[in-house]
């Protein structure tokens, strides 16, 4: 569908919006909305210059236009109605782009309202682009500021003001990152003039035949993160990082995935045996998207999520020489899960939100589902965008962004999630949890041993 609203005709009455139902992941994520963990996707893009505010705010409405899946909010509805409902806008219901002022908290302030303040759904569309000017990147370290967790002593401080930051938060009921980034990149190329089309995907090696495929059971519950210590206050904490590439050699069997997947489950392993909790498997959720990249990607959520488990005996003694074998039997698991055909939440999701019954009556089955599921939930979700296939390049004046940063929600029982990207030959990594499991300075201590962990993955086979 393109048209997003029905003309009407000379002299009659204007035809209503159109509607579209709400997908599988929309409508569960609906049903299991909590206003002290909001389900938001944050994603941060620094640019080298500054852009002109009222070509900004042209270029992102059209940008707007020209995908008309974004324009929407919910449709108002009783509790007795079979489904929730997308209503199509021609045009935005409240202005999309603010520009704030730079200050020495204006990134921490920015990052923090993308974790505590969801765009409304009632309001078309469900994302709004908050622009930091003079906000430059941090100098000769491997660290931004984070919201609430102080720099490490090999930190420096930040240059004088001299770029800009975009901050997009989207609602992750109605959209997620990657479609919302197609977004941005068709923004940057309406602002620049220049040609933001997308770059061709990696080749990757195909897998021999005889590679097996080594699954470890999912029937028994997965270990969860240790808790830290817990903060009063409820919501998000949130530390992003910039670390280098980790090293592949040439004709590796497994990817820069693989080594992301191996690291955090080596990261959790590890936190789990300083805090005391007794070794079990753990389970890794990894969002895949099959979706084009180029004008014609499909707006909304379109990721399916498969898990990606990994025995306790694996796990529990690391040294270099395994470390080779780790990647490899990784890297036939995720291949073989990717392959998979499968519903975006499995079959059952599907059967729990088909609309036989009032969508009120859903909603308390899918929550009560969801609270008696908690225990095989996965231990944690690793979302690795990749390389970012877009220059997000804004011209002359703003230039091409040399830092992309995405974070996923890290609701309770999972309470973490870790996402990756790279720009610029360089990898982007956020860190996210529940306030309820984990402290900023939690937070830091994983960012060091995820980062040490990265290090261990550099072996050569």
């Amino acid at each position: 569908m393109t048209a997003v609203e029905h003309p009407a005709r000379a002299g009659g009455p204007a035809r209503q919006p159109a509607r579209i139902p709400f997908p599988v992941v929309d409508e569960v994520s609906r049903h299991c909305l909590q206003e002290e963990e909001p389900e938001t996707v944050h994603i941060e893009i620094h640019l080298p210059g500054r852009l002109d505010r009222e070509r900004l705010r042209t270029a992102f409405v059209a940008a707007l236009r020209r995908h008309p899946r974004i324009l929407m909010r919910e449709a108002p509805g009783g509790w007795f109605r079979r489904r929730y409902e997308w209503e199509l806008t021609a045009e935005p219901d409240v202005e999309v782009v603010t520009f704030l002022p730079a200050g020495r908290c204006a990134l921490r302030d920015a990052r923090t309202r993308a974790l505590t303040t969801a765009p409304p759904l009632t309001l078309s569309p469900p994302i709004r682009l908050e622009v930091v000017e003079g906000a430059g990147p941090v100098e000769g370290s491997e660290a931004t500021d984070a919201v609430g967790v102080a720099p490490r002593q090999d930190e420096s401080p930040l240059r004088q003001p001299e770029g800009t930051v975009l901050f997009l938060t989207v609602n992750h009921t109605a959209l997620d990152g990657p479609a919302c980034l197609r977004i941005l990149a068709t923004a940057a190329e309406i602002y620049g003039g220049r040609d933001n089309s997308p770059a061709a995907p990696p080749v990757r090696a195909t897998q021999a035949a005889q590679d097996p495929v080594d699954l470890p059971s999912n029937w028994s519950p997965p270990a969860r993160v240790a808790p830290g210590t817990p903060e009063p206050s409820p919501g998000n904490g949130l530390l992003v990082t910039e670390l280098p590439l980790p090293h592949r050699p040439k004709g590796s069997p497994y990817t820069v995935n693989d080594q992301l997947m191996v690291a955090t489950a080596l990261t959790l392993t590890h936190w789990n045996r300083e805090h005391g909790a007794h070794p079990r498997p753990l389970r890794i959720t990894m969002p895949v998207d099959d979706r084009p990249r180029d004008t014609s990607m499909p707006i909304g959520n379109g990721t399916r999520l498969v898990e990606v488990s990994f025995s306790a005996e694996e796990l529990a003694v690391h040294a270099p020489a395994d470390m080779p074998g780790l990647l490899h039997r990784t890297a036939t698991r995720t291949r073989a899960l990717k392959s998979l055909p499968r519903p975006q939440l499995g079959h059952g999701a599907s059967l729990l939100t088909a609309p036989v019954t009032p969508v009120a009556w859903r909603a308390a089955l899918t929550r009560g589902l969801r609270r008696a599921a908690g225990p095989w939930t996965s231990t944690t979700l690793l979302s690795n965008i990749g390389r970012i296939p877009y220059p997000l390049d804004f011209g002359e004046g703003a230039g091409r962004a040399h830092a992309v940063w995405f974070s996923a929600p890290a609701r309770m029982p999972r309470g973490l999630t870790v996402t990756t990207a790279s720009t610029a030959g360089r990898l982007h990594l956020a860190l996210r949890w529940s306030r309820a499991l984990l402290s900023h300075g939690d937070g830091a201590h994983l960012r060091d041993l995820f980062e040490h962990y990265l290090h261990t993955t550099e072996v050569t086979p």
